[in-house]
């Protein structure tokens, strides 16, 4: 007859697993929503402050850029961050050295392949806390040219 300590360790090393995976892809899928809504803010913002949307999730091969605008002439590579509180950090914190210098190259390259190069162009900043309370509306800061 098997006992309680040897049960347990059956069940931890058959279950658990399973059990955290599955929470995994849980916060991974809520973290992907959040991210949409808050991409989804963004796009109503500069879209309300008079900028023409050009694409939206822009990719290559270096990778993908949120939101390109223009308005005036010059385009805009706008980088998204959303939370839904500042419970771990305000949203532009997540945005590193590393991160600018890799949309300075993704635009480039979506200069390279536009059938116009833009006069002017520069890489902007938007950061979304949608809060988590029912009808709570979003909060959405945008910083021009960040880099």
């Amino acid at each position: 007859m098997p006992t309680t300590c040897s049960l347990i360790r059956l069940f931890l090393t058959l279950v658990a697993p399973t059990c955290a995976s599955l929470g995994a892809e849980v916060n991974v899928a809520h973290k992907d929503e959040v991210g949409r809504r808050g991409e989804e803010c963004a796009a109503q913002y500069l879209a309300g402050d008079g900028y023409r949307i050009i694409a939206r999730n822009w990719r290559c091969a270096e990778g993908e850029i949120d939101v390109i605008v223009e308005r005036d002439g010059e385009v805009a590579f706008v980088e998204v961050k959303t939370r839904s509180s500042t419970r771990f950090g305000h949203p532009f914190e997540a945005i590193t050295v590393v991160k600018l210098a890799r949309m300075r190259r993704l635009a480039a390259a979506w200069c390279e392949q536009a059938e116009v190069w833009p006069p002017r162009i520069r890489i902007d900043a938007i950061a979304v806390i949608t809060g988590t309370g029912t009808g709570s509306e979003p909060i959405v800061e945008h910083l021009k040219g960040v880099f």
